[in-house]
């Protein structure tokens, strides 16, 4: 994962080979072609061509390319990773010493990173950038934000002196690695996927700005309808509903069986207001009997009590 100075120098070497080799046929020719008394000038030309090439290709840098296809890398290894956009000053600013300590990364065994978040927007939530430029360490998968001086020397001592350590790493639950930041992610890829589109939209195909908000409009419940749709079928597989099993028709037999014993309930029903109706009146003719002999019992006593009185 890291590349050695040597083996980065050795990618010019071919070229500058061939540049030394033709200035040596050139200037061999020069010399035969020249007087004796003018070879000064034509070598000095050429052992000034011959050093400064080396200067004349430009030099690789250090620092490494993020992206949302390999920035699983991170998880293994140290890094020093920095968000930045091309349009931020400070981000601008920093360009120069992140290079500088870049070149160090091979001595202090880290990999020296950078993240474009214009180009990427997925990892911009995945990390959760609020301001830029931003800095993360991360050792062996636990990710700390950088929040000292920003400078090549600070950033050399944050690394050699493990100044890292008393920072407290961020949550496993919101780490870039977790389910919620990688739901986040694809919020903000999708994001930039419909900016895409808008601009697509208004400026290639001429819509007005109505017209795509239309065209998103009708995606969204398109999109919604067929989501509730598999929800459903997915529910309906997972957990299927218990149908009830119509009751069969009754049979002739079945209802003559379930008349009969009303019939009897009617009957009994008849006969026990037959017998009410029939212990009313004896019950009446009870009670003027009753009344007839407490009539009598009273005229009988009524005459003693006058001979009582006359005596």
């Amino acid at each position: 994962m890291r590349t050695s100075r040597s083996a980065r120098a050795g990618g010019s070497a071919e070229p500058l080979r061939e540049v030394r080799v033709a200035a040596l046929v050139v200037g061999g020719r020069a010399a035969d072609m020249a007087p004796s008394g003018s070879l000064r000038i034509p070598v000095a030309v050429l052992l000034l061509l011959l050093w400064g090439a080396p200067w004349t290709h430009g030099r690789r840098s250090d620092v490494r390319i993020i992206t949302d296809e390999n920035w699983r890398e991170l998880l293994e290894g140290e890094w020093m990773i920095e968000f930045y956009a091309p349009w931020c000053p400070a981000c601008q600013n920093l360009q120069p010493e992140w290079e500088s300590f870049a070149e160090w990364g091979e001595d202090l065994e880290v990999n020296v990173a950078k993240v474009d978040v214009t180009e990427q927007p997925g990892l911009s939530g995945r990390f959760i950038i609020s301001a830029l430029p931003t800095v993360y360490h991360c050792k062996n998968g636990e990710f700390r934000r950088y929040q000292g001086p920003r400078t090549k020397k600070d950033f050399i001592n944050f690394i050699s002196e493990k100044e890292w350590k008393s920072i407290e790493p961020v949550s496993s639950w919101v780490g870039p690695g977790s389910v919620l930041m990688s739901s986040m992610s694809a919020l903000f890829q999708l994001s930039m996927w419909i900016r895409t589109y808008h601009n697509y939209f208004i400026e290639d195909l001429g819509l007005p700005v109505w017209g795509s908000y239309t065209v998103f409009g009708l995606a969204t419940l398109l999109s919604g309808l067929l989501l509730g749709l598999c929800m459903i079928f997915v529910a309906d597989c997972l957990c299927p509903s218990k149908r009830r099993r119509p009751q069969p028709y009754p049979s002739k037999k079945l209802l003559l069986e379930s008349s009969q014993p009303l019939k009897k309930v009617e009957e009994e029903q008849e006969a026990d207001e037959e017998d009410v109706s029939e212990e009313e009146p004896e019950s009446k003719e009870g009670i003027n009997t009753d009344f007839a002999q407490n009539a009598i019992r009273q005229r009988s006593v009524s005459p003693s009590l006058a001979t009582d009185k006359s005596s």
